[in-house]
Parts: structure tokens; C-alpha cells; sequence
């Protein structure tokens, strides 16, 4: 596709706006999705806006029988002038480039990947929320559509993009969340597609979320899938621990999701002066640090609720507090900074964001 002039076919029957003081996550859709195909030989075509509406699948389509599809999740915020912002959309096009090329599927131009999703954004604009905590959440993904059952990549593709307005990932919003250490299953290990978006990622980590749930715990912490003792993410979140004088994560090997809230949250602390550390360490540490006291504040890092400080970790038979179960310094700082950049009532000094004037 040689410009981003996309026809739009506009629905004649818009959905009732949700009550915006009562969204919660990814309850509710737009009128509208972005939507484009994929031959082999022919590549990305006939890209179009059109009203949201069920997916036409054959039910041989490689997508339901081998996974083949990936992801992404972005938020758009509406700023105090009326304008929009995406928080840095290029390293969200960037990762999903990278989660097709793990699953053998076609990458897509990154200036297409976002002004498909600018386009949308402003044809739904009204859609955007204007609570505080609020967001227009924004799902790409590509799937696989070629109906064949023999065991390759497949020739066919499409790439959708729709969108949701969203609350609080987490009823509490801010307040430390309760999570329990998963030992027993693992979600990656080297070599796997734990650094690819992928639904089987998520997939795998259902029964492990059921059991935290049962125990009354919002999340789960992973560990690794070999030795079962090195911490690697939170959920669907990376995760940070501050011990003494610095704050520790997990490093980028393969096995976890390169968050760019992640990402952002690194380089923000670092614009801090604070020392940040991207290494291996163990659950047995981060317990030990708490008994010695070293252990100040936990938390994770995502799209859907951008800082969740943790308050409670359930290892076993064995639980500790943290911050006597509140919202820390650095996790409130990471939180009023990060969201103060994306609906731009903080300068963004680092170019993070994209303006999408209103229409």
C-alpha cells in the first residue's frame, strides 16, 4: 500500500454509549474496526474502516487449529484541550513485527500499522473517555485465515484493530493487589514464545490464574520454567522489586514480555538517578529481603493498568507484606508520571507521545 487513505463504510446502527463512570475492562466496543488482508504473493491489501460486526472464519482457518495469531494492547487518551495521545504506538507496531516474525507470519509497515489505528481512533473519537483513570483501549491483531489442516505457516492473513473504552484494569485502581507465587507450572522457558503477544501465552497461564483466584490473589508471579525459583513476571505484567538502594527486573531472555511500560518505567527511573538493575534473582531473595528488612516496594508494569503496586506475596505456606500492604513512593511517582505523560498534563520530555488532533 503505497498511501493511508483508507475508505470507511460507517455503520447505521451506532451502539449506545456505556455509562463512563462505569466502564470497567473491556466490556464494551466501538462502532467501528480496522480491518486488511493478506495473500501470499500479493501481501497487505484492501485495507478499510468498517462496522463492528462478528469475524467470518472457515472452520478449517489455521488460526483455530494452530494458533497462529498475535497482539497487541494501546490506550488513546484524551487530553484537557480535546486532542488525543498514544502512548509511544511505534515500539507497540515494533513488538508485533516481532511477535509475527517468532510465528512465521507477515510484518506490516510500521507507519501503516499506525495510522490504521489513528484512522480508527478518529473515525470512534467520541468514544474516548474523559473520566480521570479512564482510556479508549486499542486492540491490533492478526490472525491466520488460510483453511488448510496441514501442519505449516499459513498464506492467508487478516489484521484487525478494535477498540474498547476502559476503566481501572483492577476494581481497586491503585491499591496494592495480593499475588500468589506460581511453582508448579511454568508460562515460557528459553527458546519458547515467551517474548511473542501470543493468545497461547496467555492460554497457558488460565489454570495458574485459577488457582491464585482461589486463594483470594488478584495475579500471579511466574517463575522460571526450569528451575522453578527465578522470578519472571506478574501476570500479564513485568514486575519490580526495590531492595535497599535499588530496584531490581527481571532481564530480557527470552522468556518474558519486553513491556513498554516496562521499558518507560527503566528510563524514567534511571532520569531519576535511581539504579535500576536488570538481572536473575530468586523468590527465596525477595523473601530473604524481606526478613532483613531491605525490601521496601513491588510492583508491575503494563499497558491496562500501567503501575499495580503488589502488597502481598503468597509463596507456598509462606506470605509476607509489603509496605504494610500500601501504595509505595516510587510505585505512586511511576504512576502520576507515566499517566500525567499519556494525557499530557506532564510536558513529555522523553517523545513518547503521539497527538491525534481532534476532528
Amino acid at each position: 500500500m503505497n498511501n493511508f487513505d483508507f475508505p470507511i463504510t460507517r455503520t447505521d446502527t451506532p451502539v449506545p454509549k456505556p455509562d463512563m463512570d462505569k466502564l470497567g475492562f473491556g466490556q464494551y466496543f466501538t462502532d467501528h474496526m480496522f480491518v486488511m488482508d493478506f495473500d501470499d504473493g500479493t501481501g497487505w491489501h484492501n485495507a478499510r474502516i468498517v462496522p463492528y460486526a462478528p469475524i467470518s472464519l472457515d472452520p478449517a482457518a489455521a488460526v483455530l487449529h494452530y494458533s497462529q495469531e498475535v497482539f497487541e494492547g494501546m490506550k488513546a487518551y484524551l487530553t484537557r484541550s480535546g486532542d488525543a495521545l498514544l502512548f509511544r504506538p511505534f515500539e507497540n507496531a515494533q513488538r508485533s513485527n516481532n511477535s509475527s516474525r517468532r510465528l512465521c507470519m507477515p510484518v506490516i509497515d510500521e507507519r501503516l500499522y499506525i495510522e490504521a489505528i489513528k484512522a480508527l481512533v478518529r473515525e470512534d473519537y467520541d468514544w474516548i473517555p474523559d473520566r480521570e483513570g479512564t482510556a479508549l483501549y486499542i486492540r491490533p491483531f492478526i490472525i491466520a485465515t488460510e483453511a488448510f489442516l496441514g501442519v505449516r505457516p499459513s498464506k492467508k492473513y487478516s489484521f484487525y484493530v478494535i477498540m474498547s473504552p476502559v476503566g481501572s484494569y483492577y476494581e481497586s485502581g491503585l491499591m496494592p493487589t495480593k499475588i500468589y507465587v506460581e511453582d508448579e507450572y511454568a508460562r515460557s522457558v528459553k527458546g519458547g514464545m515467551g517474548a511473542a503477544k501470543t493468545g497461547g501465552n496467555y492460554a497457558s497461564g488460565l489454570l495458574s490464574q485459577e488457582k491464585a483466584k482461589a486463594k483470594n490473589c488478584s495475579q500471579v508471579l511466574w517463575l522460571d520454567g526450569v528451575e522453578r525459583k527465578y522470578v519472571e513476571e506478574i501476570g500479564t505484567s513485568n514486575a519490580f522489586f526495590a531492595i535497599e538502594d535499588k530496584i531490581v527486573t527481571s532481564p530480557l531472555t527470552g522468556t518474558i514480555l519486553p513491556g513498554i511500560t516496562r521499558d518507560s518505567v527503566i528510563e524514567l527511573l534511571r532520569s531519576w538517578d535511581m539504579r535500576v538493575e536488570e538481572d536473575r534473582f530468586t523468590i527465596g531473595d525477595i523473601f530473604e529481603a524481606h526478613e532483613n528488612g531491605r525490601l521496601s516496594e513491588v510492583f508491575a508494569t503494563g499497558t491496562a493498568a500501567v503501575i499495580s503496586p503488589v502488597g502481598q506475596i503468597m509463596w507456598g505456606e509462606r506470605s509476607i507484606t509489603i509496605n504494610e500492604n500500601t501504595t509505595g513512593p516510587i510505585s505512586k511517582r511511576l504512576y502520576e508520571s507515566i499517566t500525567g505523560i499519556q494525557t499530557g498534563m506532564i510536558a513529555d520530555r522523553f517523545s513518547w507521545t503521539e497527538l491525534i488532533p481532534k476532528p
